[in-house]
């Protein structure tokens, strides 16, 4: 194989290949990137037997072939040529040139014949598949305000993961709780007819939220059979779909409550990251107090401290306190886009609170409280 590549796509598609290929494995293959040269293309495959991502690149094959190299060292090399064209070579005793001007290096290929391969697409013609197409800014969103509440216990297969259905035709709605949290977010769909529901995996929604980066293209979301492909300018991304069932959401979100607080995200967000300083390393327990006009911030540590903050909100309720986990508030309040006013709905101390952001009638976030 010889061909020549524009070091700019090159680097961009061999950026996508990090957090694919696996650090530690079994197999040795799986740490590297497949270079697939053709006419006027070149295609670059990374997997890790679960996640896979295909990307082609702009290039010129003076010779066809395939290649495997380590996706990492390469891409540290490709990162730090300072030549805009990169030429790669198939070498003798199974080494791989790659030059770029005066600059010349040889790295070590395995067989790409015992390089894994991935699917050209998921089955949608089967029962419960489907294709839609989502603005690349809508998808991400509706990644980021579920993706963080992912379980990271590994015991938790079916927690391991975003829940998304059709709840009606047109709809979408990604759940995903680790237990102490829950974050629902529902959005209208053109095309979106996914029932029953499905668990994608989290490492696979970390990848598509890196190939969301740049650009503002849309993205088409297959889902079929066992696996689900996200698709976008030139890329593919592949995931295997959790197996399990996803436990019964709609028990854990209130359907009232006897409380409702409206404070100002900027003020209580601030509150929450101050106070929280001196709140147990452990279990990051915050006390919310709601008086006429007020929500008090507290904490109190025996071992460093305590800490009080006070915030002016539309509260006109009785006296009122219960303790969260900080951490899992100040999560909520960090997502990107979150202006404006926050609504509070709780009902007692032992009862899990629900947040709205902005007025976002399409969004939920719901709490279990703590017991300080």
């Amino acid at each position: 194989m010889d061909l020549r590549i524009v070091k700019e796509d090159f680097l961009d598609g061999l950026y996508l290949t990090q957090g694919v290929v696996e650090k530690r494995n079994t197999l040795p293959i799986l740490a590297n990137v497949l270079i697939e040269a053709a006419d006027d293309d070149v295609q670059l495959t990374a997997t890790d037997l679960e996640v896979g991502i295909r990307k082609v690149c702009k290039g010129k094959a003076k010779t066809k072939g395939a290649i495997t190299v380590s996706a990492r060292k390469l891409y540290e090399i490709v990162r730090e040529l300072p030549a805009e064209e990169i030429t790669v070579r198939s070498g003798e005793g199974g080494r791989v040139e790659v030059t770029g001007g005066k600059w010349r290096y040889r790295m070590v290929s395995l067989d790409p014949k015992e390089f894994p391969s991935i699917p050209a697409a998921p089955p949608v013609g089967k029962k419960g598949g489907v294709t839609m197409s989502l603005g690349g800014d809508e998808f991400g969103e509706l990644v980021e305000k579920t993706l963080f509440a992912v379980s990271t216990d590994e015991t938790r297969l079916s927690l391991g993961g975003v829940y998304i259905e059709s709840p009606d035709k047109g709809q979408i709605r990604m759940v995903a709780t680790d237990g102490h949290r829950l974050s629902l977010i529902e959005r209208e769909v053109a095309g979106a007819n996914l029932s029953p529901g499905v668990i994608l995996p989290r490492k696979g929604l970390v990848e598509a939220k890196r190939l969301l980066e740049h650009g503002e293209a849309d993205v088409a979301v297959s889902v079929g059979g066992n696996l689900a492909r996200i698709e976008r300018e030139g890329v593919e991304l592949f995931m295997r779909l959790i197996e399990g069932e996803f436990p019964d959401y709609r028990q854990v979100i209130p359907k009232k409550t006897t409380k409702t607080v409206r404070v100002d995200r900027d003020a209580v967000f601030g509150a929450l990251r101050r106070v929280s300083i001196l709140s147990s390393e452990r279990s990051r327990g915050v006390k919310l107090r709601l008086q006429q006009g007020m929500l008090e911030v507290a904490t109190a540590n025996p071992d460093i401290g305590e800490a009080v903050e006070e915030v002016e909100a539309d509260y006109e309720g009785e006296e009122f306190s219960i303790g969260f986990n900080a951490r899992y508030l100040i999560d909520v309040l960090s997502l990107g886009g979150v202006t404006g006013s926050v609504e509070i709905g709780l009902s007692d101390e032992v009862s899990p609170g629900i947040l709205r952001l902005g007025g976002d009638e399409g969004y939920t976030y719901v709490v279990m409280p703590m017991r300080l």
